[in-house]
């Protein structure tokens, strides 16, 4: 059995018929059942079956093999694992009064923000889209049946959220076979940095692929797609040295490998070609070569030969990580490292504050709008207010991939080393377009025409600039335009009620426990956005919107 693979047994067969292509990026894998590897000729092929919703319009596809009996990884402490851990006090986020860019770039920040655009949403009073709560039960059935498909009660079995499932596409513990070839001298802190050099670099570039890439493995001949593809694409990358700048160790990545890297060989890594062409591969280069540049800069995070891996030496010498019978890190400190550490690999067209980059933060006309304060009373806009609202309240902050990087980083420091987090609760769903367009394609959310409109002549425009036909239309806009960080902020509070109402419906099939947030995201909220895409539009695949990416967002 590999690293984190899971005892097979016999799964449950039923009648199906096969649908095709899997498609979406950025979070949670398919199914990854033993002889299941022929699903992977597409990223994940899956069957169909209509769903117990209700609703004729929804079905759910059926794998032939549940997750819990196939060889997909096993994460020994998942967030529903009984164990006692000493109570830790959290660090509370900076005051924005006093710093108004600390505050934003904390992970507590980002569901604290976000509430304020989903309450509009529960009042159905945004700016670019309708809400139709009486839709949001089809949502929680559909996910339930989902749930229900893949996983048996009481779905302790369902892996939190994290990269490492992409490497296992097929049912190939891929990152058990990579570390079964590290000589035996090789102890599991080395082995752990090694896995944190691979999943950070892998996650960063997990942004959309587009419609039009593929990967074929050269370990098996297979052709990949999407996050799937970007995953395997990154491990064969990882496995050539293709990262590293010690002829020593081609498993690693370092701030000499990096900054060596040129657009071609990234090119030619991902197999990126005339017909083939993956999305934002200038911007994927250039993200890479600045997070070069940063590992050299940040000697205390990253040490002086500035690799990502060694990210773990700092995190159990620091201070506030408790050493019980298992190290105990605190989230935040987590979160800040990379933060801080990763800051300089943001194009420079992001928003600042104070000449501060946030990130993945963007300004939103859903949030409150700066109207400075009152000389005068008499002069008042708002005579009842006390202040004025301040710049930085018009910003909504989401920091996804430093999100998605959290939560895949914790996997091989839970497994290899045994840590534990405490905090984890303070991570968010992730505000990305298959957990976001889940709430599109089943009516939660409606785009309002003036918006579908300006999202379709874009969507025309982009055809014409890249001389492509378009196959299924649907509306298009660029990551910073203000539909598409709205349907963010709507995203990060519907997926926070989506985890309480499921576990509601799901209230006998637990038998006393919660699904967490990270298991919500990894077993429905992902797959069933990546599966009502299939069915709503099966010639591409793509989300209901369209996300011009520059490679860096989704």
């Amino acid at each position: 059995m590999g690293l984190f693979s899971r005892r097979s047994r016999t799964s449950k067969q039923v009648k199906a018929t096969t649908l095709g292509d899997g498609g979406g990026g950025g979070g949670g894998g398919g199914g990854f059942g033993p002889g299941n590897d022929s699903a992977s000729l597409n990223s994940e092929g899956s069957n169909m079956r209509s769903s117990s919703t209700g609703n004729s319009r929804i079905q759910i596809h059926h794998n032939t093999n549940r997750t819990s009996a196939s060889s997909m990884p096993q994460t020994p402490l998942t967030p529903m694992t009984p164990h006692l851990m000493p109570r830790v006090n959290l660090p509370k986020p900076p005051d924005p009064s006093l710093d108004a860019a600390g505050y934003l770039r904390s992970l507590g920040s980002v569901r604290e923000r976000s509430k304020i655009v989903t309450d509009k949403a529960l009042r159905n009073t945004l700016n670019h889209f309708d809400v139709d709560m009486a839709k949001f039960p089809d949502v929680v059935s559909f996910v339930c049946g989902i749930i229900k498909r893949d996983f048996d009660p009481p779905f302790t079995s369902i892996p939190p959220h994290g990269r490492y499932q992409h490497f296992c596409v097929g049912g190939r513990d891929r990152v058990a076979n990579l570390l079964a070839t590290f000589p035996q001298n090789i102890d599991s802190t080395e082995k752990c940095r090694s896995l944190i050099d691979l999943f950070l670099v892998s996650v960063l570039l997990d942004a959309g692929a587009g419609t039009s890439w593929s990967f074929k493995s050269a370990e098996n001949g297979r052709v990949y797609r999407r996050s799937e593809g970007l995953a395997i694409a990154s491990l064969e990358m990882f496995k050539t040295g293709l990262f590293s700048g010690n002829p020593n160790n081609k498993f690693q990545v370092d701030k000499n490998g990096l900054r060596d890297l040129t657009v071609e060989q990234l090119a030619k890594g991902m197999q990126s070609r005339p017909g083939n062409e993956i999305a934002g591969l200038e911007g994927r280069a250039q993200l890479l070569i600045r997070l070069g540049n940063a590992l050299s800069d940040k000697t205390e995070l990253f040490g002086d030969d500035g690799r990502p891996g060694n990210l773990i030496d700092y995190l159990l010498a620091h201070p506030t990580t408790q050493a019980s019978s298992t190290p105990i890190v605190v989230i935040p400190v987590l979160w800040n490292a990379l933060m801080s550490g990763l800051a300089p690999i943001w194009p420079a067209s992001r928003t600042a504050i104070d000449g501060i980059s946030l990130g993945d933060a963007w300004p939103c006309s859903s949030m409150p709008q700066h109207t400075p304060a009152p000389t005068s009373p008499g002069l008042s806009p708002f005579p009842n207010s006390q202040t004025g609202t301040a710049p930085w309240e018009s910003i909504l902050p989401f920091h996804k991939l430093t999100q998605w990087l959290t939560y895949s980083l914790m996997q091989p420091m839970q497994n290899l080393l045994r840590i534990q987090f405490a905090g984890t609760e303070l991570l968010t769903g992730l505000p990305e377009y298959r957990n976001g367009g889940l709430f599109i394609d089943l009516g939660v959310l409606t785009l309002k025409q003036d918006e579908l409109d300006r999202g379709l002549e874009n969507y025309n425009d982009h055809c014409r600039r890249t001389n492509t036909k378009g196959v299924e239309v649907a509306p298009m806009f660029e990551p910073s335009d203000d539909v598409i960080v709205e349907w963010r902020g709507v995203t990060v509070g519907f997926l926070d009620k989506l985890l309480v109402e499921v576990n509601k419906s799901l209230r006998k099939e637990l038998n006393g426990g919660e699904l967490t947030l990270a298991q919500l995201l990894e077993a429905g909220s992902w797959k069933g956005g990546r599966e009502i895409a299939e069915v709503s539009r099966p010639n591409t695949r793509e989300p209901p919107i369209l996300i011009d990416s520059d490679g860096t967002v989704f």
